[in-house]
């Protein structure tokens, strides 16, 4: 934002904004308390649940239910939360590179067109809500609108929280001019309906290509984008009631598999609280630091490790860089070097369990999650190997007569300290693989594992932190759980339009068989994880590719791989992707100074994909 023009409209408006303000700070402390609650809430009913089947024998026959009912709670509440903190993903790019004023007009259209998507779904949202009272949930002996009603109510707070940071942050002017914009394209729409009707499937270009690529580029939400153009589509081309659209929406938010992604986000946060991520890096550095490039590799592997306990990526970037980027800089690594190098290994662990991608295409694609944790070891091993031949040939010069080798006997030392957290990885693959907990239980047997180490052996827990890691779970899971929620209900248009059929068609007619579908997937899925992120792009297209990889004869392990891995790319490789921007932001490095670096990563995580896609055994040898 423009800070000047903010601050001579604050003097045009001196009782509306302290007002809003206030009004702003008491409206989210309360739903902060409310949404941290429902955090711990769900890791202890999770717990519970797992003792009383596992120890006592004795299955709680309702604690899936409530679990399921607390977590839209916590979904929709999480994405209040992101939205007053700006926090839901987007692509900023060309929002960043604009001049003071033009920024302030984007992200005030940005916010404007979110709150326009949510009045118009909230009067449905209500209808949907209403329908579900008929429906009963049998564990709890409760309507099921006690669950739909978190869709009503956590738009009609995202509603309230876009009015607010308007009133705080906006000025007039921009705001009379993103509304008049918004009011032209719709009435625009609106007059057209008679010619819309006529278009058939063009529609879908008009409103799912060109109306999304128009919202992305501009800065909006994409969860907002997406239902945006789902919104405008059933409204003005179909008979379809915008209630169906709130349902599928509450269908994809409804799968309890993704009560996963709070967990293993709240878990990623709690390795650096606890400092066991430190411990790790310190444990690798004290055995390859003396080798050229050493403290390279030993990024790496860090990724690697932290990747298997945490499942964040923006979690795994922000405990190792800290710890491994000063003393790199100190052996004449260049800041563009490390943050390039950074982005690369977060595109390399993409596949590494408990991944959210992974718990993500498990929970769109109906395919086994223990499988996909199985799968993803091997291909983020065979990329990383390629990434640390790039570092060897850079690397090959450096000198290293100031640095001194590690003794045994210091090693064997960083091994001990290091030997709970690198338990914690196998800890929850044993969880899983032994039936003690399902792929959404076991982040509780981590968070409560890491609790006791923290406590008992490190002693390192800080409780006031506590909070923040509680809001800062609520609102990046929020903010993936909205896109979920909104992808869902736009694959389900595109599916009755007929797109997933005219898709598959094309793909099986596709020369080359399951070699050109392979191709074609790589270098779509870089497409899309630059510009839609990471999820987004899985969750609307793995419904509709994953079948057609079956009917041409992929193993749907094997494609998930390729197609997380080949994402990863478009996600951490610059200009549009945002996991890059995530990674130099974490560095406090100019992105500017990595891009030059990255080519060359960028070239060794392709070609590990290629391989990957060729060799399916490496993606099904552990199945």
């Amino acid at each position: 934002m423009n800070t000047h023009a903010l601050s001579s409209d604050f003097a045009e408006r001196p009782a509306l904004r302290p007002l809003a303000a206030r009004l702003d700070h008491v409206f989210f402390s309360i739903i902060e308390i409310v949404a941290a609650l429902l955090l711990v809430g769900e890791i202890v009913i999770l717990f519970a649940g797992i003792a009383a089947r596992y120890v006592f024998h004795a299955p709680l026959i309702w604690s899936d239910e409530l679990a399921q009912l607390m977590f839209i709670w916590l979904a929709m509440l999480g994405a209040v939360i992101a939205l007053r903190r700006g926090e839901h993903m987007r692509m900023s790019t060309f929002v960043n590179k604009a001049s003071p004023r033009m920024r302030a007009l984007l992200e005030t259209f940005a916010m404007l067109a979110a709150i326009v998507f949510l009045a118009g779904v909230l009067v449905p949202a209500y209808e949907y809500t209403s329908e579900e009272y008929m429906m009963m949930m049998p564990g709890l002996d409760l309507p099921s609108s006690w669950r739909a009603a978190a869709l009503p109510v956590g738009m009609l707070l995202m509603l309230i929280a876009g009015l607010l940071r308007l009133a705080v942050v906006a000025e007039w002017r921009f705001i009379l001019a993103a509304t008049a914009f918004i009011g032209l394209v719709a009435g625009g729409l609106y007059l057209a309906q008679p010619l819309l009707g006529s278009l058939g499937n063009l529609n879908l270009i008009i409103f799912f290509v060109l109306m999304i690529a128009a919202c992305v580029f501009a800065g909006v939400p994409i969860a907002f984008s997406f239902g945006i153009a789902t919104l405008s589509y059933l409204t003005l081309t179909t008979t379809t009631p915008v209630s169906v659209l709130v349902g599928r929406m509450g269908e994809g938010l409804s799968h309890l598999i993704l009560l996963a992604v709070p967990m293993f986000v709240f878990l990623g946060l709690l390795i650096e609280v606890t400092g066991m991520a430190r411990r790790l890096i310190g444990c690798l550095a004290a055995m390859l630091g003396h080798v050229k490039g050493g403290l390279s590799y030993v990024l790496v592997g860090a990724m690697y490790l932290v990747s298997g306990i945490s499942g964040s990526k923006v979690a795994d970037m922000a405990a190792i860089a800290p710890a491994l980027f000063p003393e790199m800089r100190k052996r004449g690594s260049k800041p563009g070097e490390l943050v390039a190098l950074l982005s690369a290994t977060g595109a390399q662990t993409e596949t590494i369990p408990p991944s959210l991608v992974l718990i993500t295409v498990g929970s769109v694609t109906g395919v086994s999650i223990t499988a996909l944790f199985a799968g993803g070891m091997m291909p983020a091993v065979v990329v990383g190997l390629f990434l640390c031949a790039v570092v060897w040939y850079r690397h090959r010069h450096e000198n290293l007569r100031h640095v001194s080798k590690c003794t045994k006997l210091q090693i064997a030392k960083h091994l001990l300290a290091a030997s709970p957290a690198i338990a914690l990885p196998f800890v929850i693959r044993f969880a899983v693989v032994e039936g003690i907990a399902t792929a959404t239980e076991v982040s509780t047997i981590g968070i409560v594992y890491s609790m006791i180490v923290g406590l008992l052996i490190y002693r390192e827990f800080d409780w006031s932190r506590l909070k923040p890691m509680l809001l800062d779970t609520a609102s990046l899971s929020g903010a993936i759980l909205l896109i979920i929620g909104a992808a869902t209900g736009m694959a389900w248009a595109l599916t009755q339009s007929g797109f997933s059929t005219s898709l598959a068609e094309a793909a099986v007619a596709l020369p080359g068989g399951k070699w050109m579908f392979l191709a074609a997937s790589i270098l779509g899925f870089i497409v899309l994880g630059s510009v839609l992120e990471g999820i987004p792009a899985i969750v609307l297209f793995g419904p509709l590719l994953f079948p057609i990889a079956q009917q041409v004869g992929v193993h749907e392990v094997h494609y998930a791989m390729v197609v997380i891995l080949a994402m990863g790319i478009g996600l951490f490789a610059p200009p549009f992707g945002v996991g890059y921007y995530s990674a130099c932001a974490v560095s406090r490095i100019d992105p500017q100074e990595g891009m030059r670096p990255l080519v060359g990563y960028v070239i060794a995580l392709f070609i590990g994909v290629v391989v990957i896609a060729a060799v399916p055994w490496f993606s099904t040898a552990f199945l």
